[in-house]
């Protein structure tokens, strides 16, 4: 049996008592918790010992949702989340297909552009992308994944005009008689989920790297933010070459899901190849930063009372959610406050409907991803429905400029109320929409701590939550999200060996520095999977 003690540094456990001399693992199961005598007796001989020197030993973080696969094929693509004008755009597509050697007529795919940082302030349009790759078809998405363009070829290999139907929920834009080449929502992840994988060696080798990337984070569980069908014979590969060294949950797009969910039906609700199906994905709205999150009131400057739109009726809705509450499936996703409104509404109403006719009412523990524009109204609805906000805090940093220009200093205070969920009694956790961004749960911490943009604002002080609880909201809460809170999350006999080492204590750091603790390892099931060199 292999032991491991640690000892000789902080061990915060995330319990009621909070902190412990030493910690005990047992074949990745935590043992003992308790003062060095105590669990120096329970190891007993033939252990390993860990001396912590100083550090601070607690749970690992828990991603409570991002798209791991979007994190693997980002490695594939271009990455353009540097680009500041439509003429770097360029020059990073055409250096990718040369550097790559990418043979003519090869589709190439780039990520990560945000209009909002580029010189022209708008997104580039179709012409740009064919002066970067006249013999390749491009597809290029906006750092939120909601929006994106396809330059001619692409437009041309998958069939789109401008006769071509739009599905409700999206946007193709035709200006002159012609595609443009911009869509957002509905019209654009149509048009991404036709375009050819990579090769499947490519991705086996992507996945590996993008759970390094999540673990020398400290992260050893993680999220398939929206599973389509293409994905699911890709999960099979890697749970069966045993592959994943993470816990991954997926969640099955709930319009195309029934095939999926019969192939995939040994992970439903638990881990096989750590591998699991937590439920269902819909899509309510899209991003505040590319102006398509549904709104009560309009955007800022914004042209015919714009307030973004939704993707999915009111019947469709209530359709999803008693599907969901009959295989008790938990949904995920809005993030405007006319979709929370929407989400709010009918799912109380679904609620309310199944009691009076006797039907079960599970608590599936909706989540409310991104919870961006939850209002004060309607927090106290999210708590009586069970419901769990998980908020993409961490848009106060990095984008919380551009919500004062599109939303109003009012609003844009309310950016991500943490503060407020938690006074209703509310169980929140926190996402950083990887790879949106990076998986950086200790950046996350210090945004929900200190909420100051990257121009030096404070935005919103009132909401604003103590260091503990941002921790909270990354490791106990978000184990809760996924009904593994008896198992992960913090550090008690009986559970998972799922641990991270940190340089310094965080609840003992500066509040600004909390973003510069390092990660010095990371342990899943009493096995380390990331270790720096100190």
């Amino acid at each position: 049996m292999a032991k491991r003690m640690y000892y000789g540094g902080t061990v915060l456990t995330m319990e009621d008592i909070l902190y412990a001399q030493a910690l005990l693992v047992e074949d990745g199961v935590i043992r003992a918790v308790g003062s060095e005598a105590e669990v120096r007796a329970a190891a007993g001989r033939d252990c390993e010992m860990v001396d912590l020197k100083g550090h601070t030993l607690m749970p690992a973080f828990i991603d409570a949702h991002s798209h791991f696969s979007g994190c693997a094929n980002a490695l594939l693509q271009v990455p353009l989340g540097e680009a500041v004008s439509f003429d770097e755009i360029e020059e990073r597509i055409a250096a990718f297909i040369r550097d790559n050697h990418i043979s003519k007529g090869q589709w190439v795919a780039a990520q990560g552009f945000d209009h909002n940082v580029l010189r022209e302030k708008r997104p580039p349009r179709r012409e740009v992308l064919d002066r970067a790759a006249p013999d390749n078809p491009v597809i290029m998405a906006h750092q939120s994944g909601h929006t994106g363009v396809l330059n001619t070829l692409a437009l041309e290999r998958l069939g789109i005009t401008p006769d071509t139907p739009v599905p409700e929920g999206g946007m193709m834009e035709v200006a002159d008689g012609k595609v443009t080449g911009y869509m957002e929502e509905t019209a654009f992840l149509n048009c991404q989920s036709r375009v050819p994988m990579p090769a499947p060696e490519d991705l086996m080798g992507a996945y590996l790297r993008a759970q390094d990337g999540y673990a020398r984070r400290g992260v050893t569980t993680v999220q398939e933010g929206m599973m389509i069908p293409a994905m699911e014979p890709l999960y099979r590969q890697l749970c069966a070459a045993g592959l994943l060294k993470l816990d991954v949950v997926g969640y099955l797009d709930i319009t195309q899901a029934d095939g999926m969910r019969t192939a995939l039906s040994e992970h439903i609700g638990q881990y096989s190849g750590r591998f699991k199906v937590g439920g269902y994905k819909t899509f309510l709205d899209g991003s505040p930063q590319a102006r398509t999150a549904w709104l009560r009131e309009p955007y800022c400057g914004a042209e015919e009372n714009y307030r973004g739109y939704p993707r999915m009726s009111n019947e469709e809705l209530a359709g999803y959610v008693d599907r969901a509450l009959d295989e008790n499936m938990q949904l995920l996703h809005c993030n405007g406050d006319a979709a929370c409104e929407q989400y709010l509404r009918v799912y109380g109403e679904r609620l309310r409907a199944r009691a009076a006719s006797g039907k079960p009412c599970r608590a599936i523990r909706p989540v409310i991803i991104h919870a961006q524009m939850l209002a004060p109204d309607q927090l106290s609805r999210a708590a009586q429905n069970g419901m769990i906000p998980s908020f993409f805090v961490a848009h106060v940093y990095h984008w919380g400029d551009v919500h004062l220009e599109n939303l109003g200093p009012e609003r844009a205070a309310r950016i991500s109320p943490a503060a407020s969920a938690g006074a209703q009694g509310l169980r929140y956790t926190f996402h950083q929409d990887a790879p949106v961004i990076q998986p950086d749960m200790l950046e996350t911490v210090w945004c929900a701590v200190n909420r100051v943009t990257k121009q030096g604002t404070v935005l919103g002080p009132q909401e604003r939550v103590p260091v503990l609880d941002a921790l909270r909201a990354v490791t106990i809460n978000a184990a809760y999200q996924y009904f593994e809170e008896g198992s992960k999350g913090s550090l008690r006999p009986g559970k998972r060996a799922d641990l991270v080492i940190l340089e310094e204590d965080p609840l003992k750091a500066l509040p600004m520095h909390l973003r510069d603790i390092r990660i010095l390892e990371t342990v899943k099931d009493g096995k380390t999977i990331y270790r720096t060199d100190i």
